[in-house]
């Protein structure tokens, strides 16, 4: 049977955004400009993203009996997302709430809520999803210890697995020896390589520890300076497309899930790179998460337009 679809084991937030010119000073009311409203959580967009690029995406997540929790699954049907087995429980759904400023920079946080509810009888509850997946794809927003148990099934049902370890935690050697890739950036980098990384000198000079943590393959993604990536000896950078960002959430799980959806086409690993990036970029063009993030026509009409060259280290 050969394996199209792609299973995102992850969170499931209500995202709440505010756009404001600074943060408010310590015992100061603060007015802000102008505030978005959506479905998020980094599970729920790699999966979204997945789905509008044209993949058949299944989402395994837990949300509350409540308001947000009703608006998010209705939101993940509308994209075409299987949530058969998202999980409901009497804790109150996730929340997202970010402080946006004027240059896109992003403060944020998130109440872990119905996240958390998430448990390894979910995880055994999927095997038959796991089974028709090619890939799976799992950040660190729920319960590690769910986190890992997942990874250690989806590698017994031979699915090729993409963690985005965010946010930055701790997580077993056992499980990062069995993930075919990482995704971080350079916060999350510097998080387990235990150096600084902040540009692509740093991150190539630091990458070794944490590229032999895992099977194969390890991206770093570096912002507007673009992503490293690292396989065997061989270093590649991608640079970004220069845009003016409005609003970085989101941008992340674009680049997650854009990325995925072109490895299960069969896409060359840099090409996949590259069309990640632009999909990056056409996000952070925008204010929102899942309602702006691009669909498989908008990326590919940009990406035919944009050349990006890669360069080899």
């Amino acid at each position: 049977m050969e394996k199209k679809q792609i299973t995102v084991i992850g969170s499931l937030n209500y995202d709440i955004l505010l756009k404001q010119a600074r943060l408010p000073e310590k015992g100061e009311t603060y007015t802000v400009n102008d505030v978005t409203t959506g479905a998020g959580g980094k599970g729920g967009n790699q999966a979204v993203q997945c789905s509008k690029m044209g993949i058949e995406t299944n989402m395994i997540g837990a949300l509350g009996r409540d308001l947000f929790g009703d608006y998010i699954i209705n939101q993940l049907k509308d994209n075409g997302l299987n949530v058969e087995n998202i999980k409901r429980t009497k804790q109150s759904t996730g929340l997202g709430i970010n402080n946006i400023l004027s240059d896109g920079t992003i403060y944020a946080n998130v109440v872990k809520g119905a996240n958390f509810a998430l448990s390894k009888e979910d995880i055994n509850d999927i095997k038959d999803k796991l089974v028709r997946s090619k890939i799976v794809i799992l950040q660190l927003e729920i319960p590690t210890e769910v986190t890992e148990y997942a990874i250690d099934l989806a590698s017994k049902n031979d699915c090729f697995i993409l963690l985005n370890a965010a946010p930055a935690k701790p997580i077993s050697a056992q499980s990062l020896s069995k993930v075919d890739c990482l995704i971080v950036n350079e916060s999350e980098a510097t998080y387990y390589c235990k150096q600084k990384i902040e540009d692509i000198e740093s991150a190539i000079f630091n990458h070794k520890k944490l590229l032999a943590k895992v099977k194969k393959l390890l991206i770093i993604t570096l912002g507007e300076k673009g992503s490293l990536v690292f396989q065997n000896s061989e270093i590649v950078h991608v640079p970004a497309l220069k845009v003016s960002p409005l609003d970085t959430t989101g941008a992340g799980d674009t680049f997650v899930g854009t990325f995925a959806a072109k490895l299960i086409e069969g896409v060359d690993l840099i090409e996949a790179v590259k069309i990640a990036t632009i999909a990056s970029s056409l996000t952070i063009s925008k204010y929102g998460t899942q309602s702006i993030m691009p669909d498989k026509k908008e990326v590919e009409s940009v990406y035919q337009s944009n050349k990006i060259t890669e360069k080899y280290f």
